[in-house]
């Protein structure tokens, strides 16, 4: 009688556990396909969202005479980078932001030339992948996410253009929701995923003497996981993540304006 007392009670204490954890799984799980089916829905009438800046772009006045524009073509980590909450995304800088929350690599190729070549930028600072990985708009070969970014590189050299190719950052499972439920970011973006595509832009950087900015590096952690006191939910920078990325970025964008294209 005395083992059944013990091994019930353990037994239902793991059933407990499990459920809960499959449950806040499947929470997370149905939220995000409430969060795609919004996008796919937007995605449907301008797959690549090339309205979001049309006006912003047609307001924009050209570059002033020895302006050093620079345009950041990316996803949300881009996007939300605008929040004063988040550093307000370089006060006083002739950079602009041009990252769509969500977005992948050829989505971001087929609005490239709007806004980024069309804005007369003298450097583009492309950060994308993740969502690749993600699986946002599909699924994505390794090879194809390199044919985008291979392409954008090769639109912007031949427009005079200098590239600056980021890192991916690194992502984590350490945070939880409102709710206090794990927000699990490493199912949808494994870390040796980013790790090799992370590698592959250093390495087409070194062969392309391309400037290759190295977020990943500043903000990963000794377990491989992006560091908890730099991210709100695992995924994107915090205030804190921003002003470790900002003058990477800045040391980058020098660098690149040395190079001759």
């Amino acid at each position: 009688m005395k083992k059944r007392f013990v091994f019930f009670p353990t037994v239902v204490w793991f059933l407990l556990v499990f459920t809960g954890s499959a449950f806040a799984q499947e929470q997370q799980d149905l939220d995000y396909l409430k969060y795609k089916a919004s996008l796919y829905d937007t995605m449907t009438k301008d797959w690549a969202m090339l309205k979001r800046f049309q006006e912003a772009n047609a307001k924009l006045a050209p570059p002033a005479k020895n302006e050093n524009r620079v345009v950041f073509m990316g996803d949300s980590i881009t996007d939300l980078w605008d929040n004063e909450g988040f550093g307000g995304f370089f006060p006083g800088k002739p950079y602009v932001n041009r990252g769509i929350g969500g977005q992948t690599t050829p989505q971001m190729l087929l609005r490239f030339r709007q806004d980024v070549v069309a804005l007369k930028a003298k450097v583009v600072v492309i950060l994308a992948g993740t969502n690749d990985i993600a699986g946002n708009t599909g699924p994505s070969t390794s090879e194809m996410i390199q044919d985008n970014f291979t392409s954008m590189t090769e639109i912007a050299r031949a427009n005079g253009i200098r590239v600056v190719l980021a890192s991916l950052l690194p992502v984590c499972d350490y945070k939880k929701n409102k709710e206090g439920k794990p927000l699990l970011q490493t199912a949808r973006r494994p870390p040796e995923k980013i790790r090799a595509l992370n590698e592959w832009l250093k390495q087409f950087c070194i062969k392309n003497d391309v400037v290759y900015l190295d977020y990943y590096s500043a903000m990963v952690d000794d377990k491989g996981f992006l560091k908890e006191d730099l991210t709100y939910d695992g995924l994107h920078a915090d205030a804190r993540g921003y002003a470790v990325m900002a003058p990477l970025a800045e040391k980058a964008i020098a660098e690149a304006l040395k190079k001759k294209r």
